[in-house]
């Protein structure tokens, strides 16, 4: 392979920016190929950057990603990327409140006693700490066997069930509904909860469906580098990003951004890319192949295919900067409590009573959701000037709000959604989230909120689903596709690295780059 700057045919052109084509372009600029991506954004990254959202305000809020997990050791040291994961000082923080009191559920990252106490308090008992922690250290030893295969050629499924230490709870996940999984281990209904929303992250789903959906998402949420642990990047989601793209140029890969594709044209020896720049100037380059870090239905539509069923997201994101954290009224100390994840509304029944309003096509009327302080890891996020007066970044999550929900009314829907969250968040402070949030230099409320709709508008992403459409469990789906790495498409000179596109895609992982670029190179 040969490389060559702006040439008039690449080896290969990897349309779309984002973190799974950052990663395959840099794998293959490595192995010596031309390569060029095509971004239609004023940045690379897609999903996972890092912006100043409000004016004159000097804090750099990861604007839709906003934590990292899968992405596996073995991509940051084979691409030597520079950039540092903080882990955080507390797991989550569930607020109740019974019998009109309030309280709440302490999971430090290493569980001891604070934890157990927290438990004993909440449930009257050490019954369901004990489940948690068999249930969670069931989930530690299938992460361990699980995490290595996914930098690897596909397995069948039964082979990988034989190389797993607790197959009986891969084939558990599998076939039966997640629901029902949690309740062999706990019983609790804020417990049950807190365990559940993992199956539920950007996932509209039915966790009492055996449908495979939520379990799914659930195992995506718990395998990451075998230890399922969520960690914070240093300088927020833009620093993953762009240690990608350095690694991807100094390897000589070209980036291209404000490129919007229009077209793919395949033929047997290659494929002609056609893209428009933000001026409307029309481009075109050959290349041997094409890496597709897009989702599925922008391929689709790039190859003149019709369309598919888009696929819906279904989560509610609020970015906000706050002048300091607010009290709660249970008395714990806001700095642990909001440093993990802050779940609000997320007990099992609540769950299951959302789902069944937004199923039936409607906002639910508590909407489950957690939040998060990512500046309390790290605060090299804010400016010297927020950083001394206090400031603290807070970000939302929204669960069971599919864009279904939004179409009518979009804006409106919209701000009714995050007067509910702030209404629900409301009832664990002692003070109105409102008078915490920091103020721009118009003295507008910094607080910013994306429905899917938004995140379609922004980033291109097919009703703003944040996978892409349904993860896929990360095994061959068919015996042909045993010892492949799950990313071909209909045109074998194009092949997929999006998540939805890739079998073992979804979050940022760089996974669904990672196998474009080895199904492509070959064996090592």
């Amino acid at each position: 392979m040969t490389r060559s700057a702006h040439a008039a045919r690449y080896d290969a052109v990897v349309v779309g920016g984002g973190h799974n084509g950052l990663v395959a372009a840099a794998y293959l600029a490595r192995a010596g190929w031309s390569v060029l991506v095509v971004e239609r954004g004023e940045q690379v990254g897609g999903a996972a950057v890092g912006r100043h959202v409000f004016d004159g305000v000097d804090v750099r809020l990861s604007a839709y990603s906003y934590l990292v997990s899968l992405l596996p050791d073995r991509i940051v040291d084979d691409l030597g990327l520079q950039l540092t994961l903080a882990d955080r000082a507390v797991a989550s923080y569930t607020a109740t409140a019974r019998d009109g009191r309030p309280g709440g559920l302490l999971v430090e990252r290493e569980e001891g006693a604070a934890t157990a106490a927290s438990f004993r308090e909440l449930t009257g008992s050490d019954a369901e700490f004990a489940g948690w922690q068999r249930f969670y250290g069931r989930l530690a030893t299938l992460a361990e066997d699980l995490a290595p295969t996914l930098t690897e050629p596909l397995l069948a499924p039964d082979v990988l069930a034989g190389e797993l230490r607790d197959a009986a709870l891969w084939h558990d996940l599998r076939e039966r509904p997640l629901a029902d999984v949690v309740a062999d281990h706990l019983g609790d209904d804020v417990v049950r909860g807190v365990a559940l929303t993992d199956g539920l992250i950007g996932t509209f789903a039915d966790v009492h469906a055996a449908d495979g959906l939520a379990g799914r998402c659930f195992l995506y949420h718990l395998v990451g580098n075998g230890t399922g642990r969520w960690r914070v990047p240093v300088g927020g989601m833009g620093a993953v990003t762009d240690a990608m793209a350095r690694a991807a140029r100094s390897a000589g890969a070209e980036l291209r951004t404000r490129a919007t594709v229009r077209a793919l044209e395949p033929r047997p020896d290659g494929v002609t890319v056609h893209w428009v720049d933000d001026e409307g100037a029309e481009a075109a380059v050959d290349a041997g192949v094409v890496v597709c870090g897009a989702a599925p239905a922008v391929l689709d539509a790039l190859l003149g295919r019709p369309p598919a069923d888009a696929p819906s997201g279904s989560q509610l994101k609020v970015n906000m900067v706050l002048a300091r954290l607010p009290r709660l009224r249970s008395g714990a100390d806001p700095v642990t409590a909001f440093a993990g994840t802050f779940h609000v509304d997320e007990a099992a029944g609540q769950l299951d009573a959302a789902y069944d309003q937004a199923r039936a096509g409607r906002l639910p009327d508590a909407i489950p959701f957690e939040v998060y302080c990512h500046s309390l890891t790290d605060p090299t996020v804010l400016g010297p000037a927020e950083r001394a007066a206090g400031f603290q970044t807070l970000t939302l999550f929204g669960l069971h709000t599919p864009a279904e929900l939004y179409r009518a009314d979009p804006a409106g829907s919209r701000e009714e959604a995050v007067r509910r969250v702030v209404a629900q968040l409301d009832a664990h402070l002692e003070e109105p989230l409102a008078d915490c949030l920091a103020r721009d230099t118009e003295g507008r409320p910094c607080l910013q909120a994306a429905s899917p709709l938004d995140v379609e508008a922004a980033l291109a992403m097919p009703g703003g689903h944040i996978f892409h459409g349904d993860l896929a469990w990360p095994v061959a789906r068919t015996p042909e596709e045993v010892g492949t790495w799950g990313v071909a498409t209909a045109h074998p000179r194009i092949v997929a690295a999006s998540s939805g596109g890739t079998v073992r895609g979804g979050a940022v992982s760089g996974l669904g780059g990672y196998a474009a670029a080895r199904s492509l190179l070959g064996p090592r």
